[in-house]
């Protein structure tokens, strides 16, 4: 490994280690690069983590376990069971918690010497950078691109490093962003990603799935990421994306360069309408065309004769349907392939997870002359809630 790609450390050195410290952390003290120096840097590190859930669990929990003196947890929601699976900060008893204070107690059984900051409100372009400014490194875990952008941006009008990484079914991804990295290599999300994919392209972890080690294994790479700006060792992922695949057990490396064309950032946005959740033409389609779970269940009562279509995947379809519906896949909406399937007599109602998939296939089904088709707002979700409390929710 070239020593020569390493940067300066991101931290100034504590002024001392406890008699305790040595003993805890003897493991660091005893190799050269980390060393008594590097240890005392690391008590004397704030770093924020964005989310307290997949990533964000072992990131924390090894963060805490290494000696990072301050450790800041932006989270707003609670455990939830389909949480278990992947966030192991969490345990059963934390079901309906405040994910934010689980994850502290759980970091200070580990290490009750970390300074456990908890930061309960959505991260919103109002906050990000006066909070980023309390901090020296942030890692991002989130699994939505409005927040990653968000917090791409504000990083760079703050001035800080940040380490990303992302997970989806059995692949991930990590990598640095610094736009005022020392060495010159700035270089930041947007350079990776110039513009967020289309709406309904990528499915989050929600509604594709994840397995749960990929979380540990990404996890710790941020960490190991985060430990090596904070000391100054190694070479940092900085200008390079890591790639793994579970499936094949493989690492690859992807060189990332400063965009030519990217422009400045000078102020932050509204994240949402930039990533848009639902395209516009889904919104468009879905104006006026969009009935409750509630409405639904008085139209399938009232016997009027309605095509109930599923757009989500046959796996989904497989956990839990709706009585009386028919499988049809989105992606065969999209393409055409299964118009000529749908009636022409009667009213179509569409439902998917949470009500996103669904307006992306209404628009297809206006375009195509469906004038009566409909979709479910909430998806199956809403109707479990609200209408039958019986069937499982994932």
């Amino acid at each position: 490994m070239s020593l020569s790609k390493s940067l300066p450390p991101l931290v100034e050195p504590a002024a001392d280690l406890s008699k305790d410290e040595i003993a805890r952390y003897s493991r660091h003290l005893i190799i050269p690069d980390v060393g008594v120096d590097g240890q005392k840097r690391l008590k004397n590190a704030k770093v924020l983590v964005i989310g307290a859930g997949g990533l964000g669990s072992p990131a924390l929990l090894y963060l805490a376990a290494a000696g990072v003196g301050t450790l800041g947890i932006v989270e707003f929601d609670e455990v939830d069971a389909s949480n278990l699976q992947r966030q192991v900060i969490h345990g059963q008893s934390d079901i309906g918690r405040p994910k934010a204070e689980s994850a502290r107690d759980s970091i200070l059984e580990i290490n009750s010497d970390v300074d456990v900051r908890l930061h309960q409100f959505r991260l919103e372009p109002d906050n990000a950078v006066e909070l980023f400014a309390q901090y020296d490194l942030i890692l991002d875990g989130t699994d939505n691109f409005a927040t990653r952008y968000l917090v791409n941006d504000a990083a760079v009008l703050a001035g800080k490093p940040y380490v990303w990484g992302s997970i989806y079914r059995f692949e991930g991804q990590a990598s640095v962003f610094w736009e005022d990295a020392p060495d010159g290599r700035g270089i930041n999300y947007r350079d990776l990603y110039p513009e967020a994919p289309p709406p309904g392209m990528v499915p989050s972890c929600a509604e594709g799935g994840v397995l749960g080690v990929l979380c540990a294994s990404i996890g710790s790479i941020m960490v190991t990421e985060a430990i090596k700006l904070i000391t100054g060792i190694g070479e940092p992922l900085l200008g390079r994306l890591m790639v793994y695949d579970a499936l094949d057990m493989t690492y690859r490396t992807i060189k990332l360069r400063r965009d030519p064309e990217r422009q400045p950032i000078t102020e932050l946005i509204d994240y949402e309408a930039f990533c848009g959740v639902v395209s516009e033409e889904g919104q468009a389609a879905s104006a006026g065309s969009t009935i409750t779970a509630k409405e639904l269940e008085d139209l399938i009562d009232s016997g009027k004769g309605i095509e109930l279509i599923d757009v989500r995947e046959p796996v989904e379809w497989d956990i839990v349907h709706i009585e009386g519906a028919t499988l049809i896949p989105k992606d065969r909406i999209l393409s055409g392939e299964a118009l000529s399937e749908l009636p022409q007599n009667r009213p179509i109602v569409l439902y998917c997870k949470t009500g996103i998939r669904s307006a992306e296939a209404l628009a297809v089904l206006k375009s195509a002359g469906f004038a009566d088709a409909t979709h479910m707002q909430g998806g199956i979700v809403a109707w479990a809630t609200q209408i039958d409390p019986s069937l499982p929710v994932y």
